[in-house]
């Protein structure tokens, strides 16, 4: 008889074989060490890391902005076109906002020293495409910087980083005809389709986003204080003026910016050959020859 229930058990349940391929998750996270190993192979080593930051945006917007709208698209670029998407990463430049609660502002030396074992520990498991996708413009200046080091020392991996993505023209009309750079209309409108969920429209008018002009230099210098000389809300443009179909275009545009970005560096195959040969040169830099 319990023999008998044996068999009847093994014919009701389904083997392991029986159960259909899952797709493969996008998120570093959600793979198994096998499935890792298969998602690497089916990325070409391409692998996203979406970078954000942990500061105010407006009276409206959660901490997290950045680095929630950089990793929603990040994520559904690859899902377009297959790419293994690293963790939530906000270990960039913010000191400007240090005066605002909820700002996490790490030291120099840490950002640039944590970054490059990051990247180091993701060429370590396959990841020989690193793309670094920025979505805070307190890193426009980081990330390139930071891309230029690699020629330090050698490395078997290449670092690619993408800029933030200006919309093209078009698109549902904007209402905002001032400066809209920080939790204003565009940003708050992306947040919109990011996590509607943490969108505070009530609150949006509550603080003004207005340039305060406080400090006037020539257009060709620079001075770290300048923005909160501008800004001191940490708070720049309209969001009250936010739409979900604004939001809906310029999201799109971000996500088909990435997506190019993954198939173009898919397909580079000559970065990783003259960093080896760059390096090769700088061993024994008088025999290079024009």
């Amino acid at each position: 008889m319990r023999k008998a229930l044996i068999v009847l058990m093994a014919l009701l349940v389904p083997s392991t074989a029986a159960w259909p391929q899952a797709k493969l998750s996008v998120h570093w996270e959600e793979l198994t060490a096998a499935d890792f190993r298969t998602a690497i192979q089916q990325s070409q080593g391409t692998c996203l890391l979406p970078f954000g930051i942990l500061e105010k945006h407006g009276p409206h917007l959660p901490l997290g902005t950045d680095l929630l709208d950089v990793r929603y698209v990040s994520l559904q670029a690859a899902q377009q076109e297959y790419a293994v998407v690293f963790p939530e990463y906000y270990f960039g430049q913010i000191f400007e906002a240090r005066h605002e609660p909820g700002t996490i502002a790490y030291s120099t030396h840490l950002q640039l020293e944590l970054l490059q074992e990051t990247t180091d520990e993701m060429a370590r498991n396959g990841c020989k495409k690193v793309i670094i996708v920025n979505g805070h413009g307190g890193n426009e200046n980081l990330l390139p910087f930071f891309a230029q080091t690699q020629l330090e020392k050698p490395h078997d991996y290449v670092v690619y980083v993408v800029g933030l993505v200006e919309p093209p023209p078009g698109g549902p009309p904007k209402k905002s005809t001032g400066i809209d750079w920080h939790a204003g209309e565009s940003e708050t409108s992306k947040m919109m389709i990011a996590r509607p969920d943490l969108v505070h429209m009530d609150r949006a008018a509550s603080e003004s986003g207005a340039d305060l002009g406080r400090v006037h230099l020539p257009d060709n210098v620079y001075t770290a204080i300048w923005w909160y000389a501008r800004f001191p809300n940490h708070y720049s443009g309209v969001g009250a003026d936010a739409t979900r179909e604004r939001g809906e275009y310029e999201m799109k545009a971000w996500q088909d910016g990435i997506m190019q970005a993954i198939r173009a560096v898919k397909a580079d195959e000559q970065s990783l050959k003259l960093q080896n040969e760059y390096f090769e040169k700088t061993t024994h830099p008088l025999d290079t020859r024009p």
